[in-house]
């Protein structure tokens, strides 16, 4: 079977920066959902110095579980989700990102950055135009947040650098299943001599 036509989406000039679960949670190993993430950390690093001296938005986010009736069934498949409390180191931004306080930290407890959640007022808000999305994990809440970001009507942009996964397989071909459908999956420095475009 021959694959889709696709047509490259255009960054707008008011993308706004998800950096979804980019927790210590998901960056530090010792945790059960952890893994090995100091690329995407750095990553991500670049691209936060470039949104910030642009003054585009950037928004993080977060798992918590506040009560035991929050996204039952999503923890009873997956276990290792209930070390995600409140107060838990687990659920902070991982520290090397310096999160300032003019950028909202969305918390959520499912896989969506949008669902049940108040993101897509903020972003309609903020007339965002389209989204960059990075953080953990690409087979996960990246590719959730990915699909109903275009869901939203947003063009919806992944650079590849700044996502990753515990299983390296699953990594590659949600991205490859995102760029198919759902958003354009380019090179990190590809994008940023993008915003430098938009900006020049």
């Amino acid at each position: 079977m021959s694959d889709l036509e696709r047509k490259q989406l255009e960054l707008g000039k008011r993308p706004a920066l998800v950096l979804v679960d980019i927790i210590n949670g998901f960056t530090d190993p010792r945790c059960p959902l952890g893994s090995d993430a100091d690329s995407v950390v750095e990553a991500n690093q670049r691209l936060l110095a470039r949104f910030r001296r642009l003054e585009l938005p950037v928004f993080f986010t977060t798992v918590v579980y506040r009560d035991a009736g929050q996204a039952r069934v999503f923890r009873r498949r997956l276990p290792a989700l209930e070390v995600l409390r409140p107060g838990s180191s687990w659920v902070e931004v991982d520290e090397r990102l310096q999160r300032r306080e003019n950028e909202p930290l969305i918390e959520k407890c499912w896989a969506s950055s949008f669902f049940a959640t108040d993101l897509a007022e903020r972003l309609s808000a903020l007339k965002v135009d389209s989204l960059v999305i990075t953080g953990l994990t690409t087979s996960g809440c990246v590719r959730a947040t990915a699909v109903d970001g275009l869901q939203y009507d947003y063009p919806v942009f992944v650079p590849r650098e700044a996502v990753g996964d515990r299983n390296a397989d699953a990594h590659e071909a949600n991205l490859f299943d995102i760029h198919a459908k759902y958003g354009d999956v380019l090179a990190l420095r590809t994008l940023l001599d993008t915003l430098d475009s938009r900006s020049a």
